[in-house]
């Protein structure tokens, strides 16, 4: 019983450090976001290369730790998380060019641009959604079904964490606005 205590203290020790390290890549990542508004196209993707780049490292070194693949398991498992993470990564890249549409849209956003966006947003969600979905069943093949559920709901908690900081620093629709009248008013 002592060793598993002993393994899990290790694994929620390199957990808490992994996860510190993430969220200040986050918090890069969000920075990121506000600084495209003002930057070229292609400075854009080699930018967003590079955050989901080292966010990808920390990454797999916790789900590393967490996961604890069988060593007969390995090679398959790890052939298949890096082809998984590629596609992960392309989605990822949609949403923050969605984002940085909003951003750039933001204090002129019409309803059409508005329902664009919301649209592509709910279609970024689906293609997360159907990637899931498609490498679950992969993955349940390769490690079984319970080590599968274990990677997506570590996966879905990663997700969940990097949605939760980006959208707490970004404005909500017409939120700005409301800001100048409510200083307004009290000038007045």
């Amino acid at each position: 019983m002592k060793d598993n205590s002993n393994n899990f203290f290790n694994i929620a020790v390199q957990y808490t450090l992994i996860k510190l390290n993430i969220m200040k890549k986050l918090i890069i990542l969000v920075v990121c976001i506000s600084g495209f508004v003002s930057l070229k196209a292609q400075s854009n993707k080699e930018d967003i290369e590079i955050i989901q780049s080292a966010f990808g490292k920390d990454k797999k070194t916790l789900v590393s730790a967490y996961m604890q693949v069988p060593a007969a398991d390995s090679v398959a498992f790890w052939k298949l998380y890096d082809e998984y993470e590629t596609k992960r990564k392309e989605i990822g890249r949609q949403r923050i060019n969605i984002l940085e549409q909003y951003a750039q849209q933001y204090e002129t956003l019409t309803d059409d641009q508005a329902s664009k966006l919301a649209k592509d947003a709910f279609a970024n969600d689906m293609d997360y959604s159907k990637l899931y979905d498609t490498y679950f069943k992969k993955f349940s093949a390769v490690t079984g079904g319970k080590n599968a559920a274990k990677l997506f709901q570590l996966e879905t908690y990663l997700q969940t964490i990097v949605r939760l900081a980006i959208m707490n620093n970004i404005p909500f629709v017409g939120e700005l606005d409301k800001e100048k009248v409510e200083s307004g008013m009290k000038q007045q």
